[in-house]
């Protein structure tokens, strides 16, 4: 009897860890589409996690890890806008809804939860799609970003020049933990 615990108490153990994906190079980008010049950048080292029992997903991007054209650009998005030496990170902490697991292929889904950047959090709803792959989970989604929300000001002079509004597409390969 104690082999017949145990063994159960092994794939019940095995099938909780199962359910929980990680992904630690998520691409995040993001465009700008200003009156004079369009700005986009990417960040390669995103990280996230999907506990498929509960819907509950994290991501983690480093403010500085995102790379642009111009380097100019690079540093004023870090010291002007973002603020990067103290608003290091930003995150997104919340549920997925509308994935299931015994389905294949791409599967429209929805998140709902806080976004938090420089230092400013907002609750947001957005749309995606999660396609499994064998093994692997590929996530999806885009959504805008209102900079007002977060405290990011855009110098007068430069209003031309950045957005109010920017595109944000996030782009995650999970594996199981």
């Amino acid at each position: 009897m104690k082999f017949n615990f145990f063994l159960l108490y092994i794939l019940f153990s095995y099938s909780l860890l199962a359910q929980q994906f990680k992904s630690a190079e998520g691409q995040v980008t993001f465009f700008s589409d200003a009156a004079i010049e369009d700005i986009s950048a990417i960040n390669k080292g995103a990280s996230s996690i999907f506990d498929l029992s509960n819907g509950e997903i994290v991501f983690l991007i480093t403010i500085m890890d995102f790379t642009f054209d111009k380097s100019l650009m690079q540093e004023h998005f870090n010291e002007k806008y973002m603020e990067s030496d103290k608003f290091p990170r930003a995150t997104f902490k919340g549920k997925v809804t509308g994935f299931d697991m015994t389905v294949p292929g791409v599967q429209q889904v929805s998140a709902k939860g806080m976004l938090t950047i420089h230092g400013r959090s907002k609750e947001i709803d957005v749309k995606g799609s999660i396609e499994k792959q064998a093994s692997l989970l590929l996530l999806k989604s885009a959504f805008m970003v209102e900079l007002e929300d977060f405290k990011i000001k855009i110098p007068k002079l430069l209003w031309q020049n950045i957005a109010e509004r920017v595109e944000v597409k996030v782009d995650f390969t999970y594996k199981t933990i």
